[in-house]
């Protein structure tokens, strides 16, 4: 079905990625991420409003919300935004905003002591506490993790700047903290998405392009003996037969692989790989297979999301530009039925990025094709 297009919104240059933010006192916001810069913009039923820009330089390839956000129509003399993202560069960013402040960016993770390769994806810490915005977590097709304290108790100068690195930026405030420091746990194959959960701030959930997804614990000691047989401290290996079987032929897919945690449940994990999505329940595993797996585009999934307020729900779209800009809907109440299709536009336009918002009331997703991102309306649908 066409999607009923509630809202429309022009970045300016082509959308590269988009990020919804879940923080309870911010669920109206959005980040767009395009080939040079950031918009925050806020979500009402009638208008999608821009309250913060901030220019990177470089195209945007992540990004990730801190839970210290609040929006404008939750406080309107404390609000404030702070969320991180990751630069074609490599660079990476911290940007931030307040009802007293005007845009800061901190860049850090530039030049040697970051990643040498794509940033594919990026998130905060998970749990309630204060560490949930101290610690934001990369992935890299250079095959690393990094998880970077952005509050460090010393202060490691590096000689090597930020690829963007400015010097307007350097006259802000935020260029004489400290540096962030980097734990990395490296994997054996190019990483693709990463997620962490609200129940815990110990694990994360990691994706790579071979068709593995990995709970990995990332404060775990690696040289404690007692964990010498667990591979990069991971606690579980899940796995999407079909794509390990093709990367272990050397068929290599064209379509990367997305993974994501149901927020209400820390049990369920689902992912998309290739043609075929995949859900597990880790509380009922049987060799790391999937609870259930099923094709949502033949052509190939790119990104997989749950709906936050109505998590039976989860959404997939594709990059292939045979389909269209199209996302699909599925109930994991009815896993083998056939998805709510809601097409935007038509072929050769493709969903560069999609993400639910966690607004309360009727699920709507924002869709970024082209230059422009779309908010609609899912209605409830069976």
């Amino acid at each position: 079905m066409s999607a009923p297009v509630d809202l429309k919104y022009n970045h300016g240059s082509h959308v590269r990625v988009i990020r919804a933010c879940q923080v309870d006192d911010a669920t109206d916001l959005l980040a767009v991420g395009g080939d040079h810069s950031i918009d925050v913009l806020l979500i009402t039923a009638m208008q999608c409003r821009c309250i913060a820009s901030f220019h990177v330089g470089s195209r945007i390839t992540a990004l990730a919300w801190s839970s210290t956000t609040v929006s404008p129509s939750a406080s309107d003399d404390e609000w404030s935004i702070e969320l991180a993202a990751a630069g074609a560069d490599f660079g990476l960013h911290l940007l931030t905003k307040s009802s007293s402040s005007e845009e800061q960016i901190f860049p850090f993770g530039g030049g040697l002591s970051g990643h040498h390769g794509k940033v594919t994806d990026m998130t905060f810490c998970g749990g309630w506490g204060e560490d949930s915005a101290r610690y934001v977590a990369t992935v890299s097709d250079d095959k690393m993790l990094m998880v970077w304290d952005l509050h460090p108790s010393i202060d490691i100068t590096s000689n090597i700047p930020s690829p963007t690195r400015s010097l307007e930026l350097d006259d802000t405030p935020s260029s004489s903290r400290p540096q962030p420091t980097a734990y990395v746990i490296p994997f054996p194959h190019p990483l693709t998405s990463i997620c962490s959960h609200p129940s815990t701030s110990k694990e994360f959930l990691v994706s790579d392009s071979h068709g593995s997804v990995y709970i990995t614990d990332w404060r775990s000691d690696p040289e404690d003996p007692a964990r010498s047989n667990l591979r990069h401290s991971s606690l579980m290996e899940l796995v999407e037969p079909s794509t390990l079987a093709s990367a272990t032929m050397g068929r290599s897919s064209q379509w990367s692989g997305s993974v994501a945690w149901r927020a209400d449940a820390v049990d369920i994990i689902g992912a998309v790989y290739g043609s075929k999505f995949s859900v597990w329940d880790v509380s009922r595993l049987s060799g790391g297979k999937p609870l259930f797996s099923g094709t949502s585009f033949s052509e190939g999934g790119h990104r997989f999301r749950w709906c936050q307020t109505y998590p039976e729900y989860f959404a997939i779209s594709t990059q292939s530009p045979t389909k269209g800009a199209v996302v699909n809907l599925h109930n994991i109440e009815y896993p083998q039925a056939q998805p709510t299709s809601f097409s935007l536009y038509p072929r050769p336009h493709i969903v560069e990025d999609f993400d639910f918002m966690a607004m309360r009331g009727v699920p709507r997703i924002a869709a970024a094709v082209g230059r422009t991102v779309d908010v609609f309306a899912i209605g409830m649908a069976q």
